[in-house]
């Protein structure tokens, strides 16, 4: 696995990621995202180009579903995984539309970091790997890009427990329930979360996330 360019000053690349790099060829397996696509997420947004960050805890153990960036599917997956339908369900309330498809990279694009907590995961085994020390990027993350006001989106109670690694003033921080079909009714459907980031991201005097239609990348 190769450390993303504009990210690999974080202390993880040299103390942590080899011994997860050892502990993943010693359990042989498929493990997923391909090795390529581990690092999309950071790959796809440089520390200068983020804008906005959501948490997600591990890839899709589902093969050919996860492509390393967070909630995110390859474009012919069907049926979308519950969270995502979810979260589309959340767009089409606040905006009228959702994306044709879960492949969220034009999200990315536009300087949404969509991290998951776990970069990997075996075939068929959720939350296989969250204890591998794939949090102690994400920690770094957070702190690293909390040097500047930023929005972040944490649901549920697991990414929640990483806003003790921002630090800073001025960021705007949504919490709200989890988009799966356990909790979203808890407080997830209705909380707003893409409406209330492109209203705080225009009173600053930036450019809004298009949320919807890949095609329009306001």
């Amino acid at each position: 696995m190769t450390p993303p360019a504009a990210w690999a000053h974080l202390p993880f690349f040299h103390t942590t990621l080899p011994r997860i790099e050892t502990t993943l060829q010693d359990e042989g397996g498929l493990v997923l995202p391909p090795a390529p696509l581990v690092f999309a997420a950071l790959d796809t947004c440089p520390p200068e180009a983020v804008r906005v960050v959501i948490l997600g805890q591990d890839p899709y153990p589902t093969p050919g579903h996860a492509h390393g960036l967070a909630f995110s599917v390859a474009p012919e997956v069907r049926p979308l995984p519950r969270s995502l339908s979810n979260i589309y369900k959340e767009l089409q309330a606040e905006f009228g539309a959702c994306p044709p498809n879960g492949d969220l990279r034009f999200w990315a694009a536009q300087g949404v970091l969509l991290l998951n907590t776990a970069l990997t995961v075996p075939a068929g085994d959720a939350g296989g790997h969250a204890r591998l020390g794939w949090s102690d990027l994400t920690g770094q993350v957070i702190e690293s890009l909390s040097e500047t006001p930023r929005a972040f989106i944490l649901w549920g109670n697991h990414a929640r427990s990483f806003a003790r690694h921002l630090g800073g003033d001025d960021h705007l921080v949504l919490t709200s329930a989890h988009p799966s079909p356990l909790s979203a009714r808890r407080g997830f459907f209705g909380s707003r979360p893409f409406s209330r980031v492109n209203e705080w991201l225009i009173a600053k005097g930036d450019t809004p996330i298009n949320w919807t239609t890949p095609e329009a990348r306001a």
